[in-house]
């Protein structure tokens, strides 16, 4: 049972706690609220206003599991403040650890302040929870993607079109990481894993994933330079940097080239094709918790 009191008391204070700094807006002489506004946490979230308006009123119809997942990631919440949160609105707590889609409020602040870089966060099967503008105008918007094809890996086997972000000549050795990759994700997880589910599917779609499978290569890694193909662009020779949350198995992976080369240069150009001032990074809410 919805508890609607308590449910409008939790979000308020979490409001509140929430400073404008902490997504990237600037504190203006004339703000007077505690902490943000309805208006800007409700687009935080991607809901209405009204429709956050009336949760923090004791109003409104009991929020979704999808719903109470977007008000977690939106309002920076930890884990255990997520699961206070999905109680209180009588929903039971998501899975944590490795099939988590709850983003670490720490990534998400280091997140929203790449506002000039191309990055994102990812799973460890390769399903993108979020990027930055930069980040969708270098390899498009992969949080759009649902199912199985929500992994690159998968979609690397399944769909051509995926490959097209990475030159001809390396595609083999990205055909061998991604097998790789899953075998060992695999054999980490165990029978019944996500991981081995993925293996199956490939295994039945895909005769170039059954030639590498049954190979057993393991340990196969990208080389230091990754070359990313832009359709106006093209070639940029970037460096991806990576983070990792060991509780969540998420990645953190910032995509950089060094000042001064040719790739930086595009790097900077990328800002300006994609018709839009860099700002705070698009929150872009999780598909399950």
């Amino acid at each position: 049972m919805i508890d609607r009191a308590g449910l409008a008391a939790f979000l308020r204070k979490r409001r509140e706690a929430m400073q404008p700094e902490d997504i990237g807006l600037p504190r203006g002489r004339r703000r007077r609220t505690a902490g943000l506004r309805r208006e800007e946490v409700a687009a935080l979230c991607h809901m209405s206003a009204d429709y956050y308006a009336r949760l923090e009123r004791e109003r409104g119809p009991q929020p979704s599991e999808q719903m109470l997942a977007a008000i977690a990631q939106g309002l920076h919440l930890s884990l255990d403040e997520r699961d206070h949160l999905y109680r209180l609105a009588g929903r039971p707590a998501p899975a944590r650890g490795s099939t988590s889609e709850h983003i670490s409020p720490g990534l998400v602040r280091i997140l929203d302040r790449l506002t000039d870089t191309p990055a994102e966060v990812v799973t460890e099967l390769g399903e993108t929870l979020r990027q930055t503008p930069l980040g969708v105008a270098l390899t498009g918007d992969a949080t759009a993607f649902t199912g199985p094809a929500r992994s690159r890996g998968y979609r690397w086997f399944t769909d051509p079109a995926s490959r097209e972000i990475h030159p001809p000549s390396d595609h083999v050795l990205m055909s061998r990481i991604y097998a790789s990759g899953l075998r060992g994700l695999a054999a980490l997880r165990g029978p019944g894993s996500r991981a081995a589910q993925f293996a199956d599917l490939l295994l039945a779609r895909s005769e170039e994933f059954r030639t590498l499978w049954e190979a057993h290569e393991i340990g196969v890694t990208p080389q230091e330079v990754k070359r990313m193909v832009h359709p106006e662009l093209g070639v940029l020779e970037l460096n991806c940097q990576t983070l990792l949350d060991p509780y969540q198995s998420h990645r953190l992976l910032v995509y950089t080239a060094p000042p001064g080369s040719e790739s930086h240069e595009k790097l900077q150009l990328l800002s300006v094709i994609t018709g839009r001032s860099l700002g705070p990074p698009e929150h872009v809410p999780p598909r399950r918790g």
